[in-house]
């Protein structure tokens, strides 16, 4: 057995780490290009989202490399995901490869036990007690946890560095360090190395940078090919980016979801205007608007792969919240046929109607608390770093 899995942001390094540290064989694929969206479009019903067109990239780039089996997560309701390993393999079959699938789902017609069995396939020949397997199950979940971490910092940070560029630097050569290192704990000591590294940076607490929300549908918001690397621009024009929705968050989410304790703090944002689930993540993404504005960001850019459902029923209420609370959201969709100059045009004439409006409206900074640890009378920062810069 040869696994592979789409890719979904950063989420592979942690993959990673699981199947070196099982010794389970593993394939990932290539990161996202035009070539894998060419590919995976090629063998796509014309109609289905983006999401899926690159998940049969990432499939069938795997399986000329030698996979032989898929694992993939399990849908929100009513939301065409449910369905990618289904329609996957009745392409594939009909391409001549016949794979098995592995659909990791905790709903209700599959259950604890149902889900515990998928997950014995994968690990049914690897030499460890249980116990031993779960440590290692919770220590990829903890590494997950720790890029999503080291993320938000940059996407933070860089409205705030004297260099230009640190922060992404950092990031990336991190990532590409993690690539190249075996099992958990040495992904967990590039990431933590990073970590520290980008808390030492020169920043300049004098700034006074944009804050923007990114909410949407998960994959887009967090597969950066997606959304045409959004943060990495937002992280080049020195604004702050915060993103509620991480891998680390999507398995919280999955594990508090039969309980009913996922996601309560989105849920209570998200009840003035839509207080049930419809699938998706659509529900979560209005919560997202409404979180964003009690922390005082400057806007939001919802992104969304042409005829998501879930998220149409979202971009309709969006309106709805940015007239109640006076703060802008922008609307992104996005497909294969999406343009990155009128894409970033777009990007552009937003962040500078957030300049204008701050100017008018506020005069200046307006923020509540995005950088961790407030306490300063400006912005605030993290006790490590008051240490070593001082009281503002």
């Amino acid at each position: 057995m040869v696994v592979t899995f789409p890719h979904m942001g950063n989420i592979y390094l942690a993959v990673k780490a699981l199947f070196d540290d099982l010794d389970i064989d593993y394939i990932i694929p290539p990161p996202n290009t035009k070539a894998s969206l060419q590919k995976g479009s090629f063998y796509s019903p014309e109609e289905i989202c983006l999401p899926f067109k690159l998940f049969m990239g990432n499939i069938i780039q795997a399986i000329e490399s030698g996979a032989d089996t898929v694992l993939i997560t399990g849908s929100c309701g009513p939301c065409r995901f449910g369905e990618y390993s289904e329609l996957a393999s009745i392409v594939l079959r009909e391409m001549g490869h016949d794979l098995d699938f592995i659909v990791l789902d905790l709903s209700k017609d599959v259950g604890v036990d149902g889900f515990l069995r998928r997950i014995s396939k994968i690990t049914r020949d690897v030499p460890m007690s249980r116990t031993q397997k779960v440590r290692t199950v919770l220590n990829a979940a903890a590494l997950m946890a720790k890029i999503d971490q080291l993320e938000a910092r940059a996407h933070i940070l860089a409205g705030y560095e004297k260099n230009a560029g640190d922060c992404k630097r950092i990031l990336h050569q991190a990532l590409a360090r993690g690539l190249e290192c075996v099992g958990s704990e040495e992904i967990g000591e590039a990431i933590s190395a990073a970590q520290n590294e980008i808390e030492r940076i020169p920043i300049d607490l004098e700034k006074d940078p944009l804050r923007v929300a990114i909410i949407g549908e998960i994959y887009t918001v967090i597969e950066p090919f997606s959304n045409l690397y959004i943060e990495d621009l937002f992280m080049d024009y020195g604004v702050c980016v915060k993103r509620h929705m991480t891998p680390s968050w999507w398995l919280r989410d999955l594990v508090m979801k039969p309980l009913k304790l996922n996601s309560l703090d989105l849920r209570r944002s998200s009840r003035e205007y839509l207080p049930l689930y419809i699938g998706g993540h659509g529900r979560e993404c209005v919560g997202e608007a409404v979180k964003a504005w009690q922390e005082g960001m400057d806007g939001a850019i919802q992104i969304l792969p042409m005829g998501c459902m879930p998220e149409i029923v979202a971009k309709a209420i969006l309106p709805q919240i940015q007239n109640d609370k006076d703060f802008p959201i922008l609307t992104l969709i996005v497909d294969e046929m999406t343009g990155r100059e009128g894409y970033i045009t777009r990007i552009e004439a937003f962040l500078d109607m957030l300049k204008k409006r701050r100017e008018r409206y506020r005069g200046g900074s307006f923020s509540t608390g995005i950088l961790s640890g407030i306490n300063s009378k400006r912005h605030g920062y993290n006790r490590s770093v008051r240490k070593k810069y001082g009281e503002m």
